[in-house]
């Protein structure tokens, strides 16, 4: 039984009667209003909109230069299109609609990685994407957004009357929303307890309400790198869909494989190979296919080795 279906149960037998049907109502609802999960009553979905300036990502190093761009869309749709097709299927499950990215260690652009995937996904006319701030340690999403140090995720799974759908931020970008990592100020939720947070039926509960909202949202956790963080090994037992990054040349091979063996078969989705060009031309390669990965610990799995920049 997944996390999601779990933390579904509880509100079950919590006696949380209303706060489901809430739940079930959002995710049938057409119009997009959104009615607290808590209360039942008064809308709650933030209408708060920032602005995305694409020429400070770009400047920042989180998207690819004017030359490559037609390349990099490329690459990216390449990404999603099995992402989302497993995601929307008539067979798939709610949590098929959570996809966490991740890498093994740190800087292997991870993070490039969700933003650029994020970008692709809410150019889609049948689906939107919610793109979650989970790399509490680091916030990198939240900076390079600018919403750093309101509340987000954090807020969400330290307070229990908070709803989660009201700290999702709309963006000016159609089809993208962003969900910043939070303050943590509330009740005894702080930065130091994230991982607690994170482990906790809190975390499936809220998860569920993201993806229960709309049926045709995904929902996209940037996660920290899963060998070096109590918190990404907590959160990769929630998504039905994980994506993990490696970078050419600089990942380590046995870190790979501890990476994938942390990892429940059924939820990898595929690696994404960052940062890989053809030495003799020094031109970025980008292509699609499929591989596999054994080692110890380590079944074998489908690969999606799409090559991006960091």
């Amino acid at each position: 039984m997944s996390v999601i279906e779990n933390a579904l149960q509880k509100l079950r037998r919590t006696g949380a009667a209303a706060s489901m049907r809430d739940v079930a109502a959002d995710a049938l609802n057409e119009s997009g209003s959104t009615r607290s999960a808590s209360r039942g009553s008064e809308p709650t979905y933030c209408t708060r909109q920032i602005s995305v300036d694409l020429q400070d990502l770009r400047a920042a190093g989180y998207l690819p230069e004017p030359a490559r761009e037609r390349l990099f869309a490329d690459c990216y749709r390449e990404i999603k299109r099995p992402v989302i097709h497993r995601a929307i299927a008539a067979e798939a499950t709610a949590d098929q609609r959570l996809i966490m990215v991740t890498s093994a260690l740190p800087g292997e652009g991870k993070t490039f990685t969700a933003v650029n995937l994020a970008l692709s996904i809410g150019r889609e006319h049948d689906v939107s994407v919610l793109l979650v701030d989970a790399d509490l340690p680091k916030s990198e999403v939240s900076r390079i957004f600018g919403v750093y140090g309101i509340r987000g995720l954090l807020d969400a799974l330290s307070d229990t009357d908070t709803d989660a759908e009201s700290l999702v931020l709309r963006t000016d970008i159609p089809g993208l929303e962003i969900m910043a990592s939070g303050t943590g100020a509330s009740t005894a939720g702080t930065a130091e307890h994230a991982a607690e947070l994170i482990a906790s039926s809190r975390m499936g509960q809220v998860a569920a309400r993201l993806s229960l909202r709309n049926p045709r949202r995904l929902v996209l956790f940037d996660s920290p790198p899963l060998l070096v963080s109590s918190e990404a090994r907590a959160l990769v037992q929630i998504p039905g869909q994980v994506l993990l990054v490696t970078r050419s040349g600089q990942t380590p091979q046995q870190a790979l494989l501890d990476a994938i063996a942390v990892i429940d078969k059924h939820r990898l989705h595929g690696l994404v190979l960052n940062d890989a060009h053809l030495s003799a031309e020094g031109r970025y390669y980008y292509g699609y296919g499929y591989g596999s990965a054994r080692g110890k610990g380590a079944e074998s799995t489908d690969a999606t080795q799409v090559t991006t920049k960091d």
